[in-house]
C-alpha cells in the first residue's frame, strides 16, 4: 500500500473550503493587536492568546531589536554547545525569581517543553496521570516517556483517586494538569489535586501556558492563584502567550531543573531560544513586574465581556479566565458562524471535535487586555446577531 494513500483521502479541508466556511491559516497583515488587518479588512481580535497585549509594548519590541544588534539573528545550536547566551541565563534566573522557583529551564517552545520535561521526568517504571483535556503536548510528552499514563474525566477527582489507587507503591507518579484550560477557559481543582497527590504519595505538575500573567498575585498562575506554590512541585508555561514571544520553561526545584537539563532529549538536542525571542520574554516579564495593573484590568475586561454575552442571551462556558468559549453546537454550525463572523470584521477560534463533542462544539473568544469596553460591545452585538440567528436554525432545522 502506497503510503501517502491516506493524504489523498482526506477531504475534509476541500470540502470546508468548497463551503466557503474553512477557518484556518488566515493571513495577519498587521501586529498582533486587539485591531488587526487580516486579508485586507479591519477585524476585532477576539482569538488571540495575547493576553496582556505586549506583542505591540514598545520596550517589548525594543528589547527585541537589541538583542538582534547585539548577538545576531539566531544561537546556531543547543543550549549544551554553543547555544547558551548570558541573556537566556538571566531569563532563567528573573522568571525563576518571579515564580518562586529555585530554577528555571527554558525550551524553544512552550510544546517542546512539555515534551521535554514529562519525558526526562516519566521512566518506563513510572506512572503519569492526565486530566483528558490537558493540552495535546501533554499528551504527547506522555507517549514519548515511556511510562505507563492513565487518563481521569475532566475535573473528576473521585476518577483522579481511582487512578492514583492504581499506581504500585514502587512506581514513581506525576500528575499533570493545565491550569487554566486553553478549549473551556476553567481553572484546574488544583486544591483538591494537590491533596490527593500527597496522600498517595505523587508529585504534581502544572501547565500554566494560559495562567501566566492572567491569573495569581501578580500574574504568577495557577499555584499563586490557589496560595499553593509550595506544594506544586514543577510549572510549566510559555513565552507565546502573555509573555508576548516564542519559548517555554520549567521552574522547579534546583536538583529537578538540573536532572531535566542533562536527560530531556528534546532540551538537549534542540536549538535554544533565538536572542530576540529571548530578549522580548525578558523584556514582557519586567514589564508585568512593573504594572501588575495589566492583570486585574484583563480580569475586569473578561468579566465586562462574559457579563455582556450573557445579557445578549448567549449560551457560554462561565469562567474566571478571559478565555469565554460560546455554544454552537455541530461543526457545521460553529464553522458557517465563524466565517460570517469573519466577513463582519470579528475574528474568534472554532473549537471542533475532537477538542469537543460532535453535538458541544464552541466559538471560542479570548480577550486581552489592551481592549476598550467600547471595542468589545461593537464585537458582542456582531456576535449576538449571528450566533442567535444561526443556533435559532439550527434548533429549527435539526
Amino acid at each position: 500500500m502506497d503510503l501517502f494513500e491516506k493524504c489523498r483521502k482526506f477531504t475534509l479541508a476541500d470540502e470546508y473550503r468548497a463551503m466557503g466556511i474553512y477557518p484556518y491559516f488566515r493571513a495577519l497583515e498587521t501586529r498582533q493587536d486587539k485591531e488587526v488587518v487580516m486579508e485586507g479588512k479591519r477585524r476585532i481580535m477576539l482569538g488571540s492568546n495575547n493576553y496582556l497585549g505586549l506583542t505591540t509594548c514598545p520596550e517589548v519590541i525594543e528589547a527585541g531589536i537589541r538583542a538582534y544588534e547585539q548577538y545576531g539573528s539566531g544561537c546556531s545550536g543547543s543550549r549544551f554547545l554553543n547555544g547558551t547566551l548570558k541573556l537566556h541565563l538571566e531569563l532563567e534566573a528573573e522568571l525563576a525569581r518571579f515564580l518562586r522557583k529555585e530554577e528555571v529551564v527554558t525550551f524553544s517552545t512552550g510544546f517542546q517543553s512539555n515534551l521535554g520535561i514529562i519525558s526526562a521526568l516519566v521512566g518506563r517504571t513510572d506512572y503519569v496521570i492526565c486530566d483528558r483535556e490537558n493540552h495535546a503536548s501533554i499528551y504527547d510528552g506522555c507517549r514519548l516517556s515511556f511510562g505507563k499514563m492513565l487518563r481521569y474525566r475532566h475535573s473528576d477527582m473521585d476518577e483522579l483517586e481511582a487512578c492514583l489507587r492504581r499506581v504500585p507503591e514502587t512506581a514513581g507518579c506525576l500528575i499533570v494538569t493545565d491550569g487554566v484550560f486553553s478549549m473551556g477557559g476553567d481553572i484546574a481543582r488544583l486544591p483538591e489535586i494537590v491533596a490527593l497527590a500527597r496522600r498517595y504519595g505523587a508529585r504534581v505538575m502544572v501547565d500554566d501556558a494560559h495562567a501566566l500573567g492572567v491569573i495569581g498575585e501578580g500574574g504568577r498562575g495557577t499555584a499563586s492563584h490557589f496560595g499553593l506554590e509550595n506544594e506544586v512541585d514543577v510549572y510549566m508555561g510559555t513565552f507565546s502567550k502573555s509573555l508576548a514571544s516564542l519559548g517555554g520553561y520549567m521552574a522547579a526545584d534546583a536538583k529537578v531543573v538540573d536532572y531535566v537539563r542533562h536527560n530531556s532529549r528534546p532540551f538537549i538536542f534542540s536549538a535554544s531560544i533565538t536572542p530576540a525571542s529571548c530578549a522580548s520574554a525578558l523584556a514582557a516579564l519586567r514589564h508585568i513586574e512593573a504594572h501588575p495593573e495589566l492583570i486585574a484590568r484583563l480580569g475586569e475586561l473578561s468579566a465586562y465581556a462574559r457579563a455582556g454575552l450573557k445579557a445578549r442571551g448567549l449560551d457560554i462556558v462561565d469562567s474566571e479566565a478571559p478565555i469565554i468559549p460560546i455554544f454552537t453546537y455541530t461543526a457545521e454550525n460553529t464553522l458557517r458562524t465563524a466565517a460570517e463572523l469573519y466577513d463582519r470584521g470579528v475574528y474568534v477560534n472554532t473549537v471542533l471535535p475532537p477538542a469537543a463533542p460532535s453535538d458541544g462544539c464552541m466559538l471560542r473568544t479570548s480577550y486581552m487586555a489592551t481592549l476598550t469596553e467600547a471595542l468589545i460591545d461593537e464585537a458582542l452585538d456582531v456576535i449576538a446577531d449571528v450566533v442567535l440567528r444561526n443556533n435559532a436554525a439550527l434548533r429549527t432545522n435539526g
